[in-house]
């Protein structure tokens, strides 16, 4: 049997009591905030006991009692017929409350009911989605006492559950439960900004707003470059726009972003955009491509599942986060692929001031995996099952509609939560046929949800054609790489590589999985190096508009990082992977 070892990674000597303390929502941010980050009261019971008050220790939200930064002993876990209780007490000052009162829960897994001095305030399940309730009846100055109840299914039920998985090994994880990322309140008066779209227009030199307020009074908006005014107005209406003069693109070589301010009434919003388009383009060849500010431009990407060895799917900082996405850039990468997880605001806001362009998986569940129809048929014969009747849902995994259904509810609510995040270039709808229905359909629809950005519609194994999407989207492990011809779509190579080396001393199991295994640094690289220099550079001719290396860091039982799971080692010659970066160039 395997024996694990739970790693701290470089930044757990930083985690203080009070952790990710910083304003979560930096592209909507307020004076208003209170975090209740910190140590609170937990206990782990049968759901079929009674409980009876007594807490069992200490915990630090929002890591989950599975991670070893949570301070719940090593080996905790909550299984499918347990439930999780939280409490805790917190003050507000006096002066901090108006008019409206709001608690955001940015991630619980998976489901929980929300108590607020003996009140019941609401109810929520989805691991993955944030969740926002209004507090303003049951919240006083003074000390206030918060509960909850969490009961988390993880794989033995179709929610979602992207790679959590109670037996896991391989390309699977440990699964957590609970509060997992940040929970904070904010007050607004009774006239205030609810929320905000911003669509930048570089074909017509603006930016345009959409406005949700309150109550129907005027919005100021305020351009700012480097804290200099270059454009007000007001807005009566729900929507407005602003022309721009002399502005610079945003991309990653420029990542450009200008400074907003709204105002409704006396509630203030502070903002930031970047000008920039996201399309598909053809070069002067007539091959369709992956286009930046209609140009067309190569994304050379990673594949990044954003799991940590202490913290799991939860930073241990801020600065950890921002350190991936540092390092990523120093590599010479344009582009990272969010893979299984929506991150915390504040991931994004280091994309975007940093540039680096994202491709946003949505979030996969459903039952139990047949490999067979999962990924087997297409892999093996290239045979891809069609996902839009009975048969293919239950061989998908998406037998049942309330699965189908909690999935479209999901996507909604995932790229509205991400709608002005500057460096999302393209959504991946679904990815190796988990759960995958309906994806024509599906496709569609998030193409009418946002018209802005480019879409992913089957990343690997069951393409659905032309019909399905704009691009042909390719994983290729143990085949040899090589480009389909008489293909007029977009070229993704959206997972390949994963080339695998054992650090010692940095691994989290005695068991290891690579798509391909390594003695030494020196061959790790030069086998990087080959096939970059024989299977990717060349291919950018014959039409590859992207590629994604699997992956950011070792996650787990996989050893396939740039980086070592707790982040202390990287495995990879930087000026060597950053030279070959800058050959990835579409010639046109």
């Amino acid at each position: 049997m395997a024996k694990n070892t739970r790693l701290r990674s470089n930044f757990a000597d930083i985690v203080t009591d009070v952790p990710l303390s910083e304003y979560p929502r930096p592209q909507f941010a307020r004076d208003s905030y209170i975090t209740l980050n910190g140590k609170w009261d937990y206990a782990i019971l049968k759901t079929a006991e009674k409980f009876d008050g007594n807490y069992q220790g200490k915990i630090l939200v929002p890591f989950s009692p599975e991670t070893l930064l949570s301070g719940c002993p090593e080996g905790t876990c909550v299984m499918p017929n347990d439930t999780l209780y939280y409490r805790r007490t917190f003050t507000i000052p006096e002066g901090f409350l108006k008019s409206h009162t709001e608690i955001h829960f940015d991630a619980v897994d998976f489901y929980c009911k929300v108590t607020l001095n003996d009140t019941v305030i609401g109810e929520h399940s989805g691991g993955y989605m944030p969740f926002t309730l209004d507090i303003s009846k049951a919240v006083k100055a003074g000390e206030n006492e918060i509960k909850l109840e969490v009961t988390d299914p993880t794989d033995t039920s179709y929610h979602t559950h992207a790679k959590q998985k109670i037996k896991h090994s391989g390309i699977w994880y440990t699964p957590q439960s609970g509060i997992w990322q940040s929970v904070w309140i904010e007050s607004m008066p009774e006239v205030y900004l609810k929320d905000v779209t911003i669509v930048p227009d570089i074909d017509n030199n603006c930016v345009k707003f959409k406005f949700e307020k309150s109550l129907d009074r005027p919005v100021d908006v305020l351009v700012l470059e480097n804290g200099k005014q270059l454009a007000a107005k007001q807005f009566e209406g729900n929507e407005g726009t602003i022309e721009l003069e002399n502005y610079e693109l945003w991309s990653p070589e420029n990542p450009k972003l200008y400074d907003l301010a709204f105002k409704v009434g006396d509630d203030i919003v502070k903002s930031y955009f970047g000008m920039r388009k996201f399309s598909w383009v053809r070069d002067s060849k007539g091959i369709k491509r992956m286009g930046l500010n209609n140009k067309p431009y190569f994304n050379t990407g990673v594949l990044d599942q954003g799991y940590w060895s202490d913290g799991l799917l939860t930073p241990p900082t801020n600065s950890a986060l921002e350190y991936d996405v540092k390092l990523i850039k120093s590599l010479g990468f344009n582009m990272i692929r969010k893979h299984i997880k929506i991150e915390p605001m504040r991931w994004y806001y280091h994309c975007d001031k940093e540039g680096i362009l994202v491709w946003q998986d949505m979030v996969t569940g459903g039952t139990a995996y047949n490999i067979i129809y999962i990924g087997g048929l297409a892999q093996a014969f290239n045979i891809h099952i069609k996902d839009d009747n009975e048969t293919a849902y239950k061989r998908l995994a998406r037998a049942e509609k309330e699965s189908r259904d909690e999935f479209e509810r999901e996507v909604a609510i995932t790229m509205n939560h991400l709608k002005n995040v500057v460096s999302i270039n393209c959504w991946v709808a679904f990815n190796e046929g988990w759960g995958q229905f309906d994806s024509v359909r599906i496709t569609k629809k998030m193409a009418e949800m946002d018209p802005t950005r480019m879409i992913d519609s089957v990343s690997g194994w069951n393409d659905q054609g032309k019909d399905s999407s704009e691009a042909k989207s390719m994983h290729i492990y143990f085949t040899p790489i090589k480009m389909p011809k008489k293909e007029d779509r977009a070229l993704l190579l959206s997972e390949f590589g994963g080339y695998s080396w054992k650090v010692e001393g940095h691994v989290f199991s005695s068991s290891s999985f690579g798509y391909r295994i390594y003695k030494s640094r020196e061959t790790l690289n030069a086998a990087f190096k080959k096939l970059y220099e024989t299977k990717i550079i060349p291919n950018i001719k014959n039409g590859l508009t992207a590629s994604v290396y699997t992956q950011v860091s070792d996650v787990e039982h996989e050893i396939n990082g740039l980086v070592t799971f707790d982040r202390k080692y990287v495995k990879y010659d930087l000026e060597m992977v950053k030279n070959l970066n800058k050959q990835l160039k579409i010639e046109d």
